[in-house]
């Protein structure tokens, strides 16, 4: 599969990086001559200097005939150009756009093949935004994911010590909550995967994946650490696209202060959100933080557009008597650096972004996928199809189905009905079947095993 990738930023860099890595053919345009080579010596693929919406730009990395395009450069303008072209010029199948605008993707009927020819829409501070406000439903949780349209979750988190499980056997769950039916997919521990078993013991500080119908997500959480108090109070630091966004969808449901530098943007902030306390201040600055009652709030999120701000004013809120911070923080190693010390969460833009843009290059029938573990691990909802003569799933118990190393089923989806999947679970045709894979190596053997045979055809 070939795949052009405009603009060699963050996103870009990183979602060239993990297509590289899975053998794709990958060509990167972007006018930084310097980012271009950076990239091209590390990764095996092709760059291309020049402007991306340029029609002999696009005709030089080979626009006319790759299978997908993925416009993510720092413009908007750019990106949706660069998908008018490649439709009106070389009819580039699938057009992948990141648009940040409102004033763009609030015009109904605009994005059509009619006006602005972009098959999928890609808006990342939306996605931190969405991601954010789950974290804030669950406290305690590292990660919260969803999958067929948010019947099953899948939920991240430390296990304490004092917690109910720590020190039992995995069996001993199912056991414990009869009602609540659920599945541990993989447990890191000190930084390595482990493919859970019944006789798996739980040990404090591991990082644990488990996988469950909505509705039985916080009786889970229950088990693994102390139960948390729901969130009442939060602040958020920085007033930007994310800042804002976060705040006008919690204000309703939480006391919120939103701490902003830029007066203008404060005042402007402090006419459109209806109940959100808008404060002009730094965030760094701890006397604002200690007269804002912050030792009171219940999270702190930092979400500027300055990584050491973030950090820095997480660490201060942390020591102040905050009991969960979550981070927003671009660099990649900056994330690895920083999360489960002081602070409790890392939020990575590109992570969420790149997890949104490989469900759409996966060869099988994939509905969702989430890029887990700063891209190491990756959690896929994959459709199966055919019947027990074409298909190597359909029509097979799940102990039957031969998983690639690595990988292990952790629920089926069958129109409303939620199977966590135990060994005895039949797996149907049109069944969505939600895999976890420790190595992202084992991706494609993944695809293959969800790709019907000829006869099905």
């Amino acid at each position: 599969m070939k795949i052009l990738i405009l603009g060699a930023g963050q996103v870009g860099g990183t979602l060239a990086e993990n297509l590289a890595k899975e053998s794709f053919d990958v060509t990167l345009v972007d006018e930084q001559a310097s980012r271009l080579q950076e990239l091209a010596d590390r990764l095996d693929i092709q760059t291309i200097q020049g402007w991306a919406s340029h029609p002999d730009v696009l005709r030089r990395a080979g626009a006319d005939d790759v299978d997908i395009l993925v416009a993510v450069t720092s413009s908007d303008e750019v990106n949706m150009i660069a998908c008018q072209v490649c439709y009106s010029l070389f009819r580039t199948p699938l057009k992948i756009a990141r648009v940040r605008s409102m004033s763009y993707l609030t015009r109904e009927g605009f994005f059509s093949k009619e006006h602005m020819p972009i098959d999928v829409l890609i808006n990342p501070e939306q996605v931190v935004t969405n991601h954010i406000h789950e974290l804030l439903k669950h406290p305690g949780a590292l990660q919260v994911l969803d999958f067929a349209d948010g019947r099953v979750q899948l939920v991240a988190m430390r296990a304490y010590y004092g917690g109910p499980l720590v020190g039992q056997a995995l069996s001993f769950l199912r056991e414990h909550m009869p009602n609540a039916d659920t599945r541990v997919a993989a447990i890191f521990r000190r930084g390595k995967a482990i493919i859970p078993e019944g006789n798996t013991v739980i040990e404090a500080d591991d990082e644990v994946f488990f996988i469950a119908a909505r509705e039985h997500i916080d009786a889970v959480m229950a088990e693994l650490r102390k139960v948390e108090r729901p969130f009442k109070r939060i602040m958020i630091a920085g007033g930007g696209n994310v800042g804002a966004r976060l705040a006008q969808a919690v204000e309703n449901h939480y006391a919120v202060k939103l701490l902003e530098y830029s007066e203008p943007r404060a005042k402007f902030l402090a006419d459109q959100l209806t109940k959100t306390v808008v404060l002009q201040g730094n965030a760094t600055d701890r006397d604002l933080l200690l007269e804002e009652n912050i030792e009171q709030c219940d999270a702190f999120c930092a979400v500027t557009n300055d990584d050491e701000v973030n950090i820095m004013s997480s660490l201060m809120a942390k020591r102040l008597g905050v009991r969960q911070v979550i981070t927003l923080i671009s660099k990649p190693a900056y994330v690895d650096l920083v999360q489960g010390g002081e602070i409790d969460i890392a939020v990575s833009p590109q992570q969420a972004t790149t997890s949104t843009l490989l469900s759409h290059v996966r060869r099988a029938d994939v509905a969702r996928v989430h890029s887990l573990r700063r891209g190491a691990a990756e959690a896929i909802e994959a459709i199966a199809h055919g019947d027990a003569k074409n298909s190597k799933v359909v029509g097979r118990r799940i102990n039957e189905i031969d998983l690639p190393n690595g990988c292990s089923i952790g629920a089926i989806v069958r129109g409303n009905e939620v199977l966590i999947a135990h060994d005895n679970v039949l797996v149907e045709s049109d069944d969505h079947v939600i895999l976890f894979l420790v190595d992202k190596r084992q991706v494609r053997a993944v695809e293959k095993l969800f790709q019907v045979g000829v006869s099905f055809f």
